[in-house]
């Protein structure tokens, strides 16, 4: 009972709103899911998405927060607490972000230098046809922005969860709205033929519905969602009691998705218009979207050092809101496993984010030579976090809570009585949580585990 009275908490509903919407708004926002938009047909795939987001991913959402603040531990053990039989979802759900959180700060790393560049006026340099390959493909520097990466990511996390993360995140979500509707505003009224991309995006084209469009919104909506990755239980740890599940999990996924929609207002017009409506030069998506095509665009624009400056900074709140629920997640598993100090606990993190950060950038120079299945490190990390445990934690997570802990142990924590502490509302949405996390949920699971791991392999392309 001593380490729950502890236990470090967001000061309100606000705090872990915002907090857990900075966690799920990252760099798959920005660069995969405009291109996933455009691939498939533009609002078609927007209507997919957001039916699934209020259904699939709102019920493993609330299932994690859930579980989360009923255990009052992190992923590793959470579920151990609740029935020791599947205490290895909690080990599989805490390996993800251990090795995400390295190869996810060297692409934060990048975008440190780009905002640099940009703010310093490099414009026409960052430009160039080779820029971003000559950088990632020296040594030295990318472990320089890396290190400051992590550094800042570490400082919030070291302030704590009120201090730093809860306080970090009500300046830098809001902030990000408003650079991105800036951004994508500033660049429909300026681009000519921009008009065309906007209604190229929105406009449904439901000869382009298929299969592919319902797996391609559920991936990207999976990852966007900072599902499966023991982010959300971490967070809901720190919920307090008397701060409804329910409606914090319906804002979390309203601010990620029109973060998301946004985020394709700004980027698809732009593209559309400075290729001439080639439908080719849509079809990216990575790191070739963000660090090459997009300093193309704004090369070209007027007040395009400017652009392109507040992009990278709006980009950078994104990936630094990611990174510290990542680290925290980290820290967390440290702190509730080995019940040592929090710095100790950092430190410990920061050795993981060397070992496996330092060879993931080098993977781009000196070790480039070295490959996994045909990856380079960094890509090989990113495939068997995102395309096998992820999927994998979170189907086993659905078929524990739909068939042995039953979905009575979401919904008791959910309608929490107010004399418990809770907020002794009803789970409006009991019905359909019901059904997604026991039928729905692990079929579509298996679906996103199999297309992701053929997409890696050629077979298909997602």
């Amino acid at each position: 009972m001593e380490t729950e009275k502890k236990r470090s908490s967001f000061t309100g509903k606000i705090g872990f709103v915002l907090a857990a919407a900075g966690s799920a708004v990252g760099l798959g926002n920005i660069w995969r899911f405009p291109y996933l938009a455009a691939k498939y047909g533009g609002g078609i795939f927007l209507l997919v998405y957001i039916v699934l987001a209020v259904t699939f991913g709102f019920s493993l959402m609330v299932a994690e927060i859930a579980i989360g603040r009923k255990t009052q531990t992190s992923a590793l053990g959470a579920f151990k607490k609740l029935d020791k039989r599947f205490s290895f979802i909690g080990i599989l759900a805490s390996i993800v972000p251990i090795i995400i959180l390295p190869y996810y700060s060297v692409i934060g790393g990048w975008v440190l230098k780009y905002l640099f560049g940009f703010v310093a006026n490099n414009t026409v340099e960052m430009a160039g046809d080779s820029y971003f390959t000559g950088f990632i493909g020296s040594a030295g520097e990318p472990l320089l922005w890396f290190a400051l990466f992590v550094g800042l990511t570490a400082l919030v996390v070291l302030l704590g969860v009120d201090k730093g993360i809860e306080k970090v995140s009500k300046f830098m979500m809001p902030a990000l709205v408003v650079l991105i509707l800036f951004v994508a505003i500033y660049s429909m009224a300026t681009l000519d033929g921009a008009g065309a991309g906007v209604a190229y995006y929105l406009k449904p084209d439901f000869s382009k519905f298929s299969v592919m469009t319902v797996v391609g919104a559920m991936g990207q909506l999976f990852y966007s969602m900072s599902l499966a990755m023991g982010i959300m239980i971490t967070y809901g740890s720190y919920m307090k009691k008397d701060v409804n599940i329910e409606s914090s999990a319906h804002q979390i996924e309203i601010f990620d998705t029109v973060i998301a929609i946004l985020a394709g207002l700004m980027i698809i017009p732009a593209i559309y218009a400075f290729s001439g409506g080639d439908e080719a030069a849509l079809a990216q998506k990575g790191p070739g979207l963000m660090f090459i095509t997009l300093p193309k665009i704004f090369d070209t624009m007027p007040g395009g050092a400017v652009i392109g400056a507040v992009f990278f900074i709006m980009v950078f709140f994104a990936a630094l809101t990611s990174s510290i629920s990542l680290m925290e997640t980290v820290v967390s598993i440290i702190h509730d496993k080995l019940k040592i100090d929090r710095k100790l606990c950092l430190l410990i993190v920061l050795g993981i984010c060397a070992l496996l950060g330092i060879p993931s950038s080098l993977g781009f120079s000196v070790w480039e030579s070295f490959t996994v299945l045909g990856l380079s490190i960094l890509d090989f990390f990113d495939f068997i976090t995102n395309s096998v445990l992820m999927p994998l934690v979170a189907l086993a997570t659905a078929i524990f809570i739909g068939y042995f802990a039953k979905p009575k142990i979401v919904v008791d924590e959910i309608e929490l009585p107010a004399e418990n502490g809770g907020t002794g509302a009803k789970f409006k949405f009991k019905g359909l949580f019901e059904i997604v996390i026991r039928y729905v949920a692990p079929v579509f699971l298996v679906a996103i585990l199999v297309s992701s791991i053929l997409d890696v392999f050629g077979v298909i392309k997602i």
